[in-house]
């Protein structure tokens, strides 16, 4: 088991620190950090991750739903929704960066897969780092709006992870707003999130019934 985030040397290309001194670590260092290298390099998490301070866990959640985008039925549902699930649980329980167990550390996406997901999404990230910013630090940072960042990442992992018709890339979009909320500490990207996630687990779970009926069944399945 090993605490990817703990400095080990040189940071991420783009995460720098310098004298010791947290810079800007949001979507402009997360572009950088891809677009460089050799495009069939292995990406290890615990690699990526290290050295990152703020935007660790936005980071950890942009890597964890590119699985989410990939055109094939419950691609998304099993390799995405339990690192979603991890993420929720260590903000739960209020961690300030992430923990990752070796066997997860040691994986990660090959530097092309994440560069081609980069290049179809590169056009709205670059508005949207116009848009973005540190705000509303009391949605971000304190205790309980970590808790429920947290609680909210686990609902929405469970509708992804549901073998709910046409909606990989719906929760995977969902996911990724607060990937990008993570990484510029936007808390007003961040409300509108919360609101979203709960409108999704209304909609889409307990409105028709599915968030409970698919549970049920998902936990018959583990127990069997």
């Amino acid at each position: 088991m090993t605490s990817p985030v703990e400095p080990e040397g040189a940071a991420p290309d783009g995460a720098t620190t310098a004298a010791g001194g947290y810079r800007n670590e949001g979507i402009r260092t997360l572009l950088a950090m891809f677009e460089r290298g050799d495009p069939d390099e292995h990406l290890p998490l615990g690699k990526v991750l290290q050295g990152l301070e703020q935007s660790a866990f936005g980071v950890f959640l942009f890597i964890a739903i590119l699985p989410a985008f990939i055109p094939i039925p419950g691609i998304g549902g099993a390799v995405s929704s339990p690192l979603v699930f991890l993420i929720g649980i260590q903000l739960l329980f209020g961690m300030s960066r992430p923990w990752l167990p070796g066997f997860i550390a040691r994986r990660g996406p090959k530097r092309s897969t994440v560069h081609r997901f980069l290049g179809k999404i590169s056009r709205p990230l670059q508005r949207l780092d116009r848009m973005l910013k540190p705000r509303l630090q009391a949605l971000i940072v304190p205790l309980p709006a970590r808790m429920l960042t947290g609680v909210l990442l686990l609902l929405v992992g469970l509708l992804l992870s549901l073998p709910i018709p046409f909606t990989n890339y719906l929760f995977g979009f969902q996911l990724l707003l607060f990937a990008l909320a993570l990484l510029e500490r936007d808390g007003a990207l961040m409300l509108f999130n919360w609101i979203a996630a709960i409108a999704a687990g209304l909609f889409f779970g307990f409105g028709s019934g599915q968030l409970i009926s698919e549970s049920v069944a998902l936990f018959e399945r583990w127990m069997n």
